[in-house]
């Protein structure tokens, strides 16, 4: 089942059809069971039909309420690679080979609410820095019991030149107006998990030309999933739930930076694309 949020009203895709719920979003989607719920409603609901359903679906919004974005850090090998190369020269290239060996993950704070952006919205890129990358990541959505419930696109937009200037300028790197996106959906499978053969698939378009594009599977992972959302959750309550961005396995290469105008498109194989213009904060 897919989940969207619109400006007139949430939509359940399922079974080829498409049905308006009216419960309000952050009540909808942290419970336990959301599939056995979402179903209940399938089955009550008058389907919409199609200029019905494109009339909501163009008013796309991000798939978060109330909740708080996280992130974790260096669950693939191509990121700890990358990580270690841009801090080299600050002296930070070992911790990262620590964190991917380590017990405990690296998560960190993402962005609130009113830093996300949704499906053919704009994200940004910093003014103060000449390095700036998108990072293609599923991410989780978690109850407020610690139970993933459902699975999104993500961007984790990074700024790869402060954060080689020193490790702990992480938090500059990664937060900041809209620096994270989410969606175009939650996507809600049966089983509660998504398959180990999902695909991750970047692509980043400047004017009419493809600049950069790969692909991962997500079997790449060197995390579970299980493991980080146990590990968010152990010193943290989240009422509403939360976003856990699970990290990249795709990163461009080192002479590649992001500018104002090209196109990010995320897709991964069941949720669906992500697409994001880049721009810079309004002064």
């Amino acid at each position: 089942m897919h989940l969207y949020k619109t400006l007139k009203g949430n939509i359940l895709e399922a079974g080829g059809k498409s049905y308006l719920i009216d419960e309000e979003w952050d009540i909808l989607i942290n419970r336990k069971h959301l599939y056995e719920h979402l179903f209940s409603f399938e089955k009550e609901l008058n389907a919409l039909a199609h200029h019905e359903r494109e009339n909501y679906l163009k008013d796309t919004l991000p798939p978060i309420g109330k909740q708080e974005v996280w992130a974790a850090g260096v669950t693939y090998l191509r990121s700890r690679d990358a990580r270690m190369e841009e801090s080299r020269n600050a002296g930070g290239g070992d911790f990262y080979q620590k964190v991917y060996e380590a017990e405990r993950p690296e998560l960190f704070f993402k962005a609130l609410p009113h830093r996300v952006v949704g499906h053919g919205q704009q994200v940004n890129i910093r003014r103060d820095s000449i390095w700036n990358v998108p990072e293609p990541e599923l991410t989780l959505f978690i109850n407020s019991h610690g139970e993933i419930q459902a699975y999104t696109v993500g961007n984790d937009m990074s700024s790869r030149s402060i954060e080689g200037e020193n490790p702990l300028y992480l938090p500059q790197a990664k937060t900041y107006e809209k620096s994270a996106a989410l969606g175009p959906c939650l996507f809600v499978p049966e089983a509660g998990k998504i398959s180990k053969e999902t695909s991750i698939h970047l692509l980043i378009k400047r004017g009419n030309q493809d600049v950069f594009s790969n692909s991962i599977r997500i079997t790449r992972m060197k995390r579970e999933f299980n493991e980080l959302a146990a590990f968010l959750y152990r010193e943290c309550d989240f009422p509403c739930g939360t976003f856990l961005m699970t990290g990249t396995g795709i990163v461009p290469p080192d002479h590649f930076t992001l500018q104002a105008g090209d196109e990010v498109l995320i897709t991964i194989d069941g949720i669906g694309t992500l697409s994001n213009k880049v721009g810079f904060k309004q002064k």
